[in-house]
């Protein structure tokens, strides 16, 4: 079983952009991190891990209120910067996934 990569920033354009508040790309960065965990089981069924990142993706899509109650929004900077992080990841356990293809409910 892989371990992530721990010296991976995750999220990191969003952490460094001031228009979203920290305590919500931390709920971001949790979701994240579940998927993460999941997939250092070494899970390799591609179905699986396609309901994983649904399932991810959704409940980032459920934080858009609280961004928008926030000043802030799951807008362009939000949308790449989770984007490269997905992208990271399957790369990093060498997932046959295309990113957007992993986000694909995304509402952002």
């Amino acid at each position: 079983m892989k371990k992530f990569d721990e010296n991976y920033p995750l999220l990191a354009a969003m952490y460094g952009d001031g228009y979203f508040p920290d305590f919500l790309v931390d709920k971001v960065k949790n979701l994240v991190q579940n998927v993460i965990g999941f997939l250092e089981t070494g899970e390799r069924d591609l179905e699986k891990i396609q309901d994983k990142f649904d399932e991810m993706t959704l409940a980032i899509n459920d934080l858009e209120e609280e961004f928008e109650e926030n000043e802030s929004e799951l807008e362009t900077v939000a949308r790449d910067s989770i984007g490269e992080t997905v992208a990271y990841i399957l790369e990093w356990f060498d997932i046959e996934l295309e990113a957007e293809d992993a986000i694909r409910e995304r509402d952002w």
